[in-house]
């Protein structure tokens, strides 16, 4: 699904020079390497703070703590996401509100949203904020969200694990939200060789709290603690990595964009390609195709040795451990249909035509 030896093979040598010299300075976790990382993440996407930490779902909860989200608040969620999304809530100590999803975009649906604000203010909950998923690395419609959260005194979250380096009607994720979260992730868009996240922020007050968080609560120093925290420090052989593929990111992604281009052009008549709302890019963290014979195709491709993977075969909000929390008023009808559909293909930057032809053949044949 995602070759990353032919990533190594085009960054060479770069990578082991990276993590030597991490060895010979020898300040493995949060050593200069971090805060350079951070430095160039925010002039990449014009947030002001940047506060990387040890994964992405690690982000989503020093974010929702920073904003002290807990006991009582309710966070409005798409089902049809990663496991990670939801569980970040219930470890807040938050109650996750579950909102339907638009079927072209895969992004949360703003009228199921308005509908699940009132699901909480029946239910006896506080509504707190809408933590927006950008699914398979396009952006929610954050226009249409916001205008919700402020009329309810709401705040986002945009889940951006999938998304970093995407645009939002010219603005680059990382600024189109109050707090954004990100992952890096081996097989992210940018991913380091191990876990680590980050969270992205305008405000230089939650930036404090942020901090703050990552480190235990440390105050002034690691003997002074102001709040609850977290162990959620980023290591530095990571953060040296991640320089070295940030400086080929942008590159990457236009490469991302033109194979997925290909891929419509050749599976357009056959089942429903993606798309791309006005105004804004993708970076394609997943090439994902809906057809109501999801299964015969995979079958047939995994017989041809061609991976696929289903993100998500069963959405959150029927996984035993969230059951008992509240869904929307009607339920998650599109959710639920595109758990059944829906279908990845192998894609990353180095996907080469011909390599890509035979998996288009494939999806054909399995069709034909």
């Amino acid at each position: 699904m995602v070759d990353l030896q032919a990533q190594r093979q085009r960054l060479g040598a770069r990578l082991d020079a990276a993590v030597a010299r991490v060895m010979d300075h020898g300040g493995f976790i949060m050593g200069p390497e971090v805060a350079e990382v951070e430095k160039k993440l925010a002039a990449h996407c014009g947030a002001k703070h940047v506060i990387s930490c040890s994964s992405g779902t690690t982000a989503l909860i020093m974010a929702l703590m920073a904003h002290d989200v807990g006991r009582g608040d309710a966070v409005f969620v798409p089902s049809f996401t990663f496991t990670a999304t939801a569980e970040a809530i219930v470890l807040a100590g938050a109650t996750p509100i579950f909102v339907d999803v638009l079927p072209d975009t895969f992004n949360m649906d703003p009228a199921s949203l308005a509908k699940a604000i009132n699901v909480a203010q029946q239910t006896g909950l506080t509504p707190a904020c809408v933590l927006a998923v950008d699914l398979f690395g396009q952006p929610a419609d954050y226009d249409a969200l916001d205008a919700i959260a402020k009329e309810h005194g709401l705040w986002i979250l945009d889940d951006a694990a999938q998304s970093y380096g995407a645009m939002y009607k010219g603005r680059a994720l990382g600024t189109c939200a109050a707090i954004t979260a990100t992952s890096f992730y081996p097989s992210k868009p940018l991913g380091c060789y191990g876990d680590g996240g980050a969270v992205f922020t305008d405000s230089e007050a939650i930036a404090r709290k942020l901090i703050q968080v990552r480190v235990h609560g440390q105050g002034k120093d690691r003997n002074e603690n102001v709040r609850v925290g977290l162990t959620a420090r980023f290591d530095s052989m990571q953060a040296a990595i991640l320089l070295e593929k940030l400086s080929i990111f942008d590159d990457e992604n236009v490469a991302r964009d033109r194979i997925a281009a290909r891929y419509t052009a050749g599976l357009k008549d056959v089942v429903t390609t993606p798309g791309v709302a006005p105004g804004c890019t993708s970076v394609w963290a997943q090439y994902t195709i809906r057809s109501a014979r999801r299964d015969r195709i995979a079958a047939h491709l995994q017989a041809q040795k061609i991976s696929t993977a289903v993100f998500y075969p069963k959405p959150i909000h029927v996984q035993p451990p969230y059951r008992g929390y509240p869904v929307v008023t009607g339920g998650l009808p599109v959710t639920e249909k595109l758990a059944q559909d829906v279908l990845s293909l192998p894609m990353h930057p180095y996907l080469a035509p011909e390599t890509q032809d035979i998996v288009i053949a494939a999806v054909r044949a399995a069709l034909a």
